[in-house]
């Protein structure tokens, strides 16, 4: 079977000052989640630990307690807007249970300092968003901060960064449920991109692209259509118009890679969708995304997404093999 088996609750926890944005984000990414049969992915939740919450341009009432964390699969931790105030002695317990009991949980934005007040991060590699890391690294030396990059995935407990690095977050995790192609009609339906890597640099750093022709996102989606076809860092940057230094440093600068690193993520993206709907064997599929070498394709998934390439068609093995 490759979906999980039963239904799939995910709790969102809403505390005082929580982010608008942080606590929509999960809700609507899950709850836009729907499998090939057209049964739902998800089932979400959103518990606080009193029924009102503040929410700054509004009040929240939220329909559960912190006993709904006890029947979480995922527990969520949006941010929150004062980092100063203390965080319940009940929500720290409830987070610290259901960690025990080894529920997957996730931060977004500043909600990474709510894990850490429960000491879920301790030892572990984590971000927040960019101008928080350096409080969050203080306030808990035990937290291997990463300031740099847009998700952490720890396998129970992740953490992201902040605002749209959120969405990348939660489309990881449908990924990880689910495979590729719900993950892509996920972000169809919300009319968002599909997820950037984890390790991707929180560029928002960085001015933003002007209007001179400098922005990436023609030359992007461009590379995905022509992602099989053989192409080299001269290829790129002469389609482009662009000196391969000019190139490079426009997609450092960007999107926190480098143009072949983003192509091969490109063609593991088209191949994990073809492991998932079709009955092509593993050495077409290869050379279908644009890989020379069965070797350099095996090894390029693995360390991509973690397992075989094999190995990831019969867990997310979602339609009726065609040709």
């Amino acid at each position: 079977m490759p979906y999980l088996s039963a239904m799939h609750t995910v709790v969102v926890l809403a505390l005082d000052a929580v982010v608008p944005f942080d606590l929509a984000v999960p809700v609507e990414t899950f709850g836009r989640a729907v499998l090939p049969d057209g049964r739902p992915a998800y089932r979400v939740l959103v518990c606080a630990p009193a029924p009102e919450v503040d929410a700054g341009a509004f009040t929240l009432r939220a329909r559960h307690g912190l006993e709904a964390l006890a029947g979480a699969d995922t527990v969520v931790v949006p941010g929150v807007t004062d980092l100063d105030a203390p965080v319940p002695q009940a929500v720290l317990a409830a987070l610290q249970d259901t960690a025990a009991a080894g529920t997957r949980i996730a931060s977004i934005c500043v909600g990474a300092f709510v894990l850490a007040a429960a000491g879920l991060l301790d030892g572990l590699r984590a971000t927040t968003h960019w101008a928080a890391a350096a409080e969050l690294a203080r306030r808990h030396p035990a937290v291997q901060v990463d300031p740099a990059v847009l998700y952490v995935d720890n396998g129970p407990i992740l953490t992201s960064a902040g605002a749209a690095a959120g969405l990348d977050l939660c489309l990881h995790l449908v990924r990880r449920d689910h495979g590729s192609a719900v993950a892509a009609d996920v972000a169809r339906r919300s009319v968002m991109p599909l997820e950037r890597e984890g390790g991707q640099a929180q560029f928002i750093v960085h001015p933003p692209p002007l209007p001179d022709g400098s922005s990436l996102a023609p030359l992007l989606t461009w590379l995905e259509e022509h992602s099989a076809d053989d192409l080299d860092l001269a290829a790129v940057a002469a389609h482009a118009g662009l000196s391969t230094r000019t190139l490079s440093r426009r997609f450092a600068e960007q999107t926190g890679t480098t143009p072949v690193q983003w192509l091969h993520r490109a063609r593991l993206r088209r191949a994990q969708y073809l492991l998932e709907t079709t009955a092509h064997p593993i050495e077409r599929i290869a050379v279908q995304v644009g890989f020379t070498s069965q070797t350099s394709f095996r090894e390029r998934f693995r360390a991509q997404v973690g397992v075989s390439p094999q190995a990831y068609r019969r867990t997310f093995r979602s339609a009726p093999e065609h040709g």
